[in-house]
């Protein structure tokens, strides 16, 4: 229940009210950490017990154990890490021990990094450098004009394909949040060579710039011309589920079973609860979940995890939700599109039909995914997945549709999925005919 973000790990520990003592961690830079901004790690365990994670495979799966091949040559400095204690005259409200800590955490900050390491591999500040640019987003059915990408995480990993940050767990990673126009500067970079990444809350999809970046010791690197990020885009929008935020926070979280309840997670993080995961089978005990446009609410009627059932004493069973939606009429001959972006999973497949829950075959499979126990650590997220769906026009009907999908995989009580959005998009207007095109006023 005790994590966090590797982003918001920023200064975590414990209070002693008789005597008055504080422990704290103070994480000034999270550049040695796995995974990038979104990973999440434990801050602590009961006893108490404080923790500092260099590297673990929580909330990512066997990703975020390093594998190397023979005679592979590796070496990553973790850390340092800053303890601060501190205490206060006897009377003092506890919280005074927290908000001191803090204060503390902008001066480590900018001391990073530290100057009295003599370790060669942890470079000087004169010894880094740092790479600043812009973003913009460019979608059309958004905007005419391309849009300031704000507060993108964007960031610098090691080379690799789009969106492989999240699983890299050997180098360093350097992010920072764009700001109000799409600017960023990224500082105190360790040289090397880096692919700059990116992604925009509130858009679907991964950025990678198409050049690679070679840091050199004291480099101020100018990317003079504008990043543009074009997210995936087939059409207008028909219809959409939740939020594009790489979490499934905003959807339908049950009520903690009293006996498993933890009252520090009662108003915030209400998904880090033990046991969240049951009340499905509480809610549906027979029949699954449906969704219906436009009646329907996602913060109210979609729960955050597809989970299986359980059965009694008879183990677990796979579950299928419905998505019911109506088009006017059907565009033929054209392809619309299904986007559907997942938050977590673990040890799921997600099988998608159209009209017919019965086919043997699904219109589409994601085949195995992730393992990233998302569900059972209590988080609401894990990694990160998008499929883009070619929805043929035979199938679907004027009237009512329905899109069926279904978790196939259902042995145990965590395996399942975490949506992220759902987007419908109408077919591209490429593919229109002059007669299905709309009259111009």
């Amino acid at each position: 229940m005790y994590a966090k973000n590797n982003e918001d790990i920023k200064v975590h520990g414990w209070v002693s009210t008789d005597p008055l003592v504080g422990f704290w961690h103070i994480t000034a830079s999270d550049e040695y950490r796995a995974g990038g901004p979104l990973k999440q790690d434990l801050t602590s365990h009961v006893g108490p017990t404080s923790l500092t994670v260099f590297l673990s495979s929580h909330y990512m799966g066997q990703d975020g154990i390093p594998i190397f091949g023979n005679g592979e040559p590796w070496k990553k400095v973790y850390g340092p890490v800053f303890l601060y204690l501190n205490t206060a005259p006897p009377g003092t409200n506890e919280s005074a021990l927290w908000d001191d800590a803090n204060e503390q955490l902008p001066q480590e900050a900018q001391n990073w990094p530290y100057n009295f390491l003599a370790s060669t591999d942890y470079p000087k500040s004169d010894q880094r450098g740092s790479v600043n640019g812009r973003i913009l987003v460019r979608d059309r059915f958004v905007s005419m004009e391309d849009i300031p990408a704000v507060d993108a995480y964007v960031g610098l990993a090691l080379p690799g394909e789009v969106g492989s940050w999240q699983r890299e767990c050997k180098g360093y990673q350097f992010w920072t949040r764009a700001g109000p126009d799409g600017s960023f500067a990224i500082k105190n970079v360790h040289s090397g060579d880096y692919n700059l990444y990116a992604w925009v809350p509130g858009f679907i999809g991964d950025y990678k710039y198409d050049n690679l970046i070679t840091v050199k010791a004291g480099d101020s690197i100018e990317l003079n011309d504008d990043l543009v990020y074009e997210p995936p885009r087939n059409g207008t929008t028909l219809w959409e589920i939740g939020i594009p935020d790489r979490t499934a926070a905003e959807f339908f979280i049950p009520d903690v079973d009293p006996k498993y309840v933890n009252p520090l997670y009662l108003t915030q993080d209400r998904f880090r609860q033990y046991g969240l995961w049951e009340q499905y089978s509480v809610l549906y005990p027979t029949t699954d979940l449906v969704f219906t446009v436009n009646n329907s609410t996602y913060q109210k009627d979609w729960f955050y995890a597809q989970v299986t059932r359980k059965l009694g004493d008879n183990g677990y069973n796979s579950t299928t939700w419905q998505i019911r939606f109506n088009l006017d009429s059907v565009e033929q001959g054209t392809t619309y599109k299904l986007r559907v972006a997942l938050a977590s999973t673990t040890g799921a497949e997600l099988q998608i039909r159209f009209n017919n829950q019965s086919a043997e075959i699904p219109h589409f499979t994601t085949g195995g995914m992730y393992k990233d126990n998302a569900i059972a650590r209590h988080g609401i997220h894990g990694l990160y997945l998008l499929f883009n769906v070619d929805v043929k026009s035979d199938w679907l009907k004027d009237g009512e549709n329905t899109i069926f999908l279904a978790q196939v995989r259902g042995e145990g009580p965590f395996q399942g999925i975490m949506y992220d959005y759902i987007r419908f998009e109408a077919p591209s207007c490429q593919q229109r005919t002059k007669e299905q095109m709309p009259e111009k006023d």
